[in-house]
């Protein structure tokens, strides 16, 4: 098969052996894959990320970063056939998505980022049968690839436990950050606030069920808000990533108030306990999505429930992953660029 894979740090379209599936395994043609910033971390990081792994646990500890991988977590593509012995609960011909996880077949590996997984960057992956979610007709496969991405916000939104009586802030409008606003909003239970440096992405933000979006450089986002009659939020959503944004955080948050850090940091981050101690404040590290999340996920983007159109942006080919991955974020840049294996290289 044709892949775009990840080595040394850099993006090389190689022909690589087809995968063949065990038991539990389902081999699957990629339709589309979106390309997400944890591709780029490999790219610009890879090393370090792979360290961190293997002394503080993690899922890259089995990365060799010079052997090539063909990274892609968040696809959609159509099941052509199992492993011997598979349940094999979706039909061949039928499209599916995943999260990006694999325990069948004697492996325990992260889809995209694993030697024996390959992602949705190649024209094949193999796929947990235990995990697949059909995708329903009509719904069009770029939307579909955006059910990954869209179930982590949902994850992360739910770990906040939004009440009638909280008034969230979103942290950060890339695409985890829209999707946190989506489900919140899904959710109905509070006012949400979104803060974004960039105005396409706070507009956004807005078209995806923010009451209000700021540019925390212009406006304080934990002072009183008139929008909001004066209110302050207490439920703080960090999708950023960045050092230091912890105690930032922790010093501007009020009372009793409760943060979900989704935000991927990958340099250590201080944090004075005795700040957080004193405000008794809850702090919850959110990680990946859960199948529940992906099936919400699907359901709201087929029901026109969340709509992922204005995420999209350019649709490429596996010779343009490299410059695409190179260029995934800053002003005007779209949320998400996806990948499709089955046009031409250019």
């Amino acid at each position: 098969m044709k892949a775009a894979c990840i080595e040394n740090g850099a993006v090389h379209v190689r022909e690589l052996p087809d995968p063949e599936p065990r038991r539990g395994q389902a081999l699957v043609r990629t339709h589309s894959c979106g390309l997400c910033a944890s591709d780029a971390h490999f790219l610009t990081g890879g090393r370090h990320v792979i360290e961190l792994s293997r002394r503080m646990g993690g899922p890259y500890a089995g990365l060799d970063e010079t052997r090539p991988f063909v990274p892609g977590h968040e696809f959609v593509g159509e099941v052509i056939d199992y492993g011997a012995g598979s349940r094999r609960p979706v039909a061949p011909g039928r499209r599916v998505t995943s999260v990006p996880i694999m325990r069948q077949g004697g492996a325990h590996a992260v889809v995209g980022f694993s030697h024996d997984c390959p992602g949705g960057c190649g024209e094949l992956m193999l796929l947990d049968e235990d995990f697949l979610l059909e995708v329903p007709e009509g719904l069009p496969d770029d939307h579909a690839a955006l059910i990954e991405p869209l179930a982590v916000g949902l994850e992360h939104a739910r770990r906040g436990r939004p009440g009638k009586d909280d008034v969230a802030l979103v942290l950060g409008c890339g695409a985890i950050g829209l999707g946190v606003v989506a489900g919140l909003a899904l959710a109905g239970a509070v006012p949400i606030v979104a803060a974004d440096f960039h105005a396409d992405r706070r507009e956004l933000a807005l078209k995806a069920g923010a009451h209000i979006a700021i540019d925390p450089r212009e406006v304080d986002p934990y002072g009183p808000l008139p929008d909001l009659g004066g209110r302050r939020v207490n439920l703080v959503y960090e999708n950023v990533g960045v050092p230091g944004m912890l105690q930032r955080i922790i010093e501007s948050m009020p009372f009793d108030g409760r943060l979900v850090m989704g935000g991927y940091c990958m340099e250590p981050e201080p944090l004075y306990v005795f700040a957080a101690q004193n405000k008794r404040l809850n702090i919850q590290f959110a990680g990946g999505e859960e199948p529940q999340d992906m099936d919400l996920a699907m359901r709201s983007i087929a029901e026109g429930r969340i709509d992922v159109a204005p995420w999209l942006g350019e649709r490429i080919g596996l010779g343009s992953v490299a410059a695409a991955i190179a260029n995934l974020s800053g002003p005007g840049t779209s949320v998400r660029t996806v990948v499709d294996p089955r046009l031409q290289l250019s």
